[in-house]
């Protein structure tokens, strides 16, 4: 059984601001563990991405919020801790 998370644990999105609620599972039950952005029909949607990929990513996706440059650098330091990156390694 799944752990439940309140932010995803691939990109470090907070799971109750996914539109989608949660991405899903193969079998089309929801995530609480990944979100819709990153984990589709159980599986990742960038199975390829590194971590430092990711955390420009995200911090493009803040920076286009609003946010300023520090506090995307704040949010994004605690993705190489999520469970997805800590399995790949």
């Amino acid at each position: 059984m799944e752990a439940v998370h309140k932010n995803c644990q691939s990109c470090g999105m907070p799971l109750k601001r996914d539109p989608q609620q949660g991405g899903t599972h193969a079998d089309g039950s929801k995530s609480t563990m990944y979100c819709s952005h990153c984990y589709q029909h159980g599986k990742f949607t960038q199975p390829d991405i590194t971590v430092e990929e990711m955390k420009v990513l995200v911090k493009g996706k803040l920076k286009a919020m609003g946010f300023p440059g520090i506090v995307t650098g704040v949010f994004t330091r605690h993705i190489p801790k999520l469970a997805r990156w800590k399995v790949n390694r």
